[in-house]
Parts: C-alpha cells; structure tokens; sequence
C-alpha cells in the first residue's frame, strides 16, 4: 500500500512538473472550469492573445484590482492574506488574499471551489510556475484563461462580448470592468455593471493610473 502511494506521488510530482514545462511554452488547451460548463450544456468561448496583443491597461487593472504586489511577491502576497483574515472576522463580505500567481495556478491545473487540499494543490502549483515561468507568462496566462462570463474565457473574448471589439483596444474604463468581473464572473456584469460591481470598476480604474505611475507593472515591460 505504501508503495503504490509512494508510486502516486511521485507520478504527481512528475506530471505536474512537465506540465508547467509545457505550459510555459504552449497555450494550455483546456481546464477543468472550462470542462464544468460544457458538462453544464454551456458553450465555451476564448481565444488565445499573447500579452503584447492585449492593451496595457487591462494587466494593470488586473494589478490594482487583485494584486497589488504582483511584481514583487513570489507567489503569494502574506500582507494581503493577513488583512484578508483580519476583514472577514469582521464579517460582511468574505475577502481573500489570492495574488494573481496563485488564480492562475487555479485555473490552470485545478478546479473551482474551497477546501485545504486544493489549496495545498494550488500553493504547490503557485510555486511550481513562479520558479519556471516569469512574470510576464504568469500575467499572460491569467488574462487568457481567466473566466470573464458565463462560458466566456480570457480577456479578449471578454472584451468582445461586452465591448464588440478586442483585447487590444481597451478604455481604462473597459479594462477596470472586466477586471471588476474577474472574482464572481458568472455573477458580475462586464457592461453596465450595477451596485457593488460598478464602485469595483471605479475604484479599479482609478488605481490604473496608480499601477503606471509607480511602476507596478515594470515586471511586464
């Protein structure tokens, strides 16, 4: 019994590590999220756009909505996490600490949804891709596989289908509501956002400036 498990674990380790080696190069393919809505009779929609495709914009608002730190921390942000427990004890809205490193090692190699084992998964992927990959894939691959709608996947196809046109060409305006859409895409409207979803966008356009001006995307230059 102790050998097969052995045996498993090893498998995993070596299955993951060549999947981060492969990924790091090539666009990953398909996720498990992305699985969930064809199993739920949806359609899934993306199209694949490198980052020097995608307007500047949209990653800096991805920046100073989700992860301030990004071009500094090496995976995971321990400031933001330690606010994140100290906001929710309050109660009212549940917050999180997850940088952008550690959502895309979620949406990449992992499912959606809580619980100790996926996150020990994600912190050992989260670490696997900041050690292999540099932060300009991290980003790139983020704003690919990202959910921005229902069945809608990437920012490109995100700004196509609230703003009729690509991932290229955004408003900071455009880039701060999709990236308002980003935490609860299935819930939050990339158009016209109301309530809570449009102070989001606000607040996330006004940081954009901030991003530029301190130079908070250097790493993606």
């Amino acid at each position: 019994m102790v050998g097969w498990l052995l045996k498993l674990v090893v498998a995993f380790v070596l299955l993951s590590l060549l999947l981060v080696v492969v990924f790091r190069f090539v666009p990953p393919p398909f996720t498990l999220t992305m699985l969930g809505d064809v199993f739920a009779g949806r359609s899934v929609t993306k199209t694949w756009k490198p980052l020097s495709a995608i307007d500047r914009d949209m990653a800096r608002a991805a920046i100073g909505g989700e992860d301030s730190r990004f071009c500094t921390h090496s995976g995971f942000d321990y400031q933001a996490i330690g606010a994140a427990v100290v906001r929710n004890a309050k109660g009212g809205r549940i917050r999180g600490g997850s940088t952008i490193s550690q959502q895309t090692a979620k949406n990449v190699f992992l499912w959606q949804g809580g619980g100790y084992f996926r996150k020990g998964l994600e912190a050992w992927f989260t670490l696997l891709i900041e050690t292999g990959w540099d932060k300009r894939r991290i980003m790139e691959v983020y704003l690919n596989v990202a959910e921005t709608g229902i069945g809608t996947y990437g920012v490109e196809q995100g700004a196509r289908r609230y703003f009729k046109h690509g991932a290229g060409t955004l408003s900071e305006r455009e880039a701060a509501q999709i990236a308002a859409v980003l935490p609860l895409p299935k819930k939050r409207a990339g158009v016209s956002p109301t309530g809570f979803t449009r102070r989001y966008a606000r607040s996330i356009q006004s940081r954009i400036g901030v991003v530029r001006r301190e130079g908070l995307d250097s790493c993606l230059r």
